[in-house]
């Protein structure tokens, strides 16, 4: 394809059977992304509950969060090499039905082990999708088109996690309105709130049935067929989302660029030229730092974040509905503004934004934390054979918390009460060894004011807005376009490895170390690498705006430095 047609707009007047199509393309992308996203989301709200009704120790209740992303870390390299094997197609409906399975399976847990194999089976299945939904999309779209696709896909996720959110605060206000009511035991209160996060997750299944509904009417990727040489398939998947001119340019241009590549001086098409391990490593470092901002932690662990900061749980968890929302509302520009101005405007912008966010947030903690005194002693020298019993007094009419952090034997705990509460009590039962219950660390201070809270929001909200202009975008349109064809599907299983590697030890590390260090710490951490983030998208990153996926690849052929966009590809070496 020619760089005019690649970058010149959809025209007007397509056949009305290919415009149907890519609109099924989009819809399938984003019912994936929805699905996706719900599961980031559902958990914050969950959470609220989780820990009420099954006895879980904080290291517990980090795995479940990271449990999403440690399935994704083996389905993003299986679903790499498999849909080279099977194609993309059958993977995107195998995806869809481990989805639907893995929803029973949580709604139904009744303790650790089960609610995690749940999770994990989810992840695995959405770990699919994250592989599978950008690479088919790349491979099916026209270029004009394809970041606006990507663009959407990540609006619809950001969408999921909406949905999410809102489900969780919906149910959140249920449970919150019953423990208001003075006639409610807490016996049905417990009730209620292990209803409520079963709700929760039970209200995926309407958007997965939908997806494989979807993905039944799909076609195979073009570019799959032609690489196994069945140019009759290729050729009618390419007519179902071009103009037949459009088609026949771009097989002409898959020819050539397989052709070259056949009579390289690797036929195998190893990693390790350059062609291929310069923009593996650059998609493999964009992916990384990405989920070094702390994403999926901030996406999972908002409510708590926010509650912390110093709000009730109801007043968090609709809080916690404006993170998607600003999520949602700062995509939308990207979707357009992706194609004009290009990926590395949007990425410094969005990269500086999530620096400036993230250093007020951490101050904000910084001085909050400090005003707590450590009462570790005082809380040990309180423990009886019956346990922990400490009423929690306001100080000259300020609401007070007490935060503990305590081990019973299985795993260590962060309790709290705050003064104002129904039942300003901090309780913990003595467990069967009355020696195992161990006050590892307490302490007690101001609940932290409003300047705080809404500061903390504030930085928040600066957050998500930032991510979703540029690095939740672009970071799709990275590990799709810089990919060359010979190593599409196993370099982005690889790279999204790293990625999901990151998010799951960020995820499974945020408990622990807020508990231990505060958190301050931890968004000054992810102030720190984004800062890494932000010069790699500056100095490094490639501009790839208008370039078919074979112009790209020539990019990193013989050249000391990428090409600009509108000057000619330098050959094929």
């Amino acid at each position: 394809m020619t760089e005019a047609a690649a970058s010149a707009p959809p025209s007007l007047d397509l056949p009305s059977a290919v415009v149907r199509y890519r609109r099924l393309l989009l819809a399938i992308a984003g019912m994936g992304g929805v699905l996706y996203g719900f599961d980031l989301g559902i958990i914050a709200a969950a959470l609220l509950y989780l820990d009420k009704t099954i006895e879980l120790s904080a290291q517990q209740t980090s795995n479940i969060v990271a449990a999403l992303l440690f399935g994704g870390i083996f389905s993003a390299l299986l679903t790499g090499l498999f849909s080279d094997l099977l194609g993309r197609r059958l993977i995107i409906r195998i995806s869809a039905l481990l989805f639907l399975i893995s929803v029973p399976v949580i709604v139904s847990a009744d303790g650790f082990y089960t609610l995690a194999a749940g999770r994990l089976l989810q992840g695995f299945s959405t770990g699919m999708m994250i592989v599978v939904i950008p690479l088919y999309l790349a491979e099916c779209l026209p270029a004009a088109a394809r970041g606006r696709g990507m663009a959407i896909f990540q609006l619809m996720l950001n969408v999921g996690i909406l949905f999410g959110n809102g489900v969780g605060a919906l149910l959140t206000t249920h449970v919150e309105a019953v423990a208001k009511d003075s006639a409610v035991s807490a016996h049905d209160l417990l009730v209620v709130q292990d209803h409520a996060w079963r709700w929760m997750f039970s209200t995926a299944a309407l958007p997965g049935c939908l997806f494989l509904a979807g993905a039944l009417f799909l076609s195979e990727s073009p570019r799959w067929l032609a690489r196994r040489g069945r140019e009759a398939e290729a050729r009618a998947a390419l007519l179902r989302s071009r103009t037949l001119e459009e088609c026949q340019s771009e097989l002409a241009t898959m020819a050539a660029v397989g052709a070259s590549c056949a009579t390289g001086a690797t036929p195998s098409g190893s990693l390790w030229q350059r062609r291929y391990l310069l923009p593996f490593l650059i998609t493999v470092a964009v992916l990384g730092l990405n989920q070094a901002t702390g994403i999926n932690s901030m996406i999972s662990y908002g409510v708590m974040i926010l509650h912390q900061a110093g709000m009730s749980n109801t007043v968090a968890a609709y809080a916690g509905m404006a993170i998607p929302f600003c999520l949602v509302i700062f995509t939308a520009p990207a979707v357009v503004l992706v194609e004009r101005l290009g990926r590395k405007p949007l990425l410094k912008l969005g990269t500086a934004g999530v620096i400036l966010a993230m250093m007020l947030g951490a101050a904000l903690f910084f001085w909050s934390e400090s005003q707590s005194t450590e009462v570790t002693e005082s809380v040990r020298a309180a423990v009886t054979s019956e346990g922990l019993s400490l009423p929690v007094a306001s100080v000259d009419g300020a609401p007070t918390r007490l935060a503990v952090l305590v081990d019973t034997g299985s795993g260590a705990r962060l309790l709290s009460a705050i003064s104002t509460d129904k039942d300003p009590v901090l309780e913990v039962k003595a467990p069967a060894a009355p020696a195992s219950l161990k006050i590892l660390r307490a302490t007690r201070g101001p609940v932290p004011s409003p300047v705080v809270s809404w500061g903390v929001l504030l930085a928040t909200l600066l957050y998500i807005a930032a991510y979703a202009f540029g690095p939740g975008v672009c970071v799709w349109l990275v590990l799709t376009e810089l990919m060359p064809t010979r190593i599409r599907s196993t370099g982005m299983g690889i790279a999204l490895v790293c990625n999901q590697g990151i998010a799951t030890f960020i995820a499974a590390a945020f408990l622990p170390v807020v508990t231990s260090h505060g958190y301050g710490v931890m968004l000054a951490a992810w102030g720190g690498c984004t800062v890494f983030y932000f010069l790699v998208a500056a100095f490094i990153l490639p501009e790839t705006k208008g370039r078919s996926l074979e112009e790209i690849e020539r990019m990193f052929v013989g050249t000391a430095a990428p090409v600009a966009p509108g000057s000619p590809a330098p050959p094929p070496r």
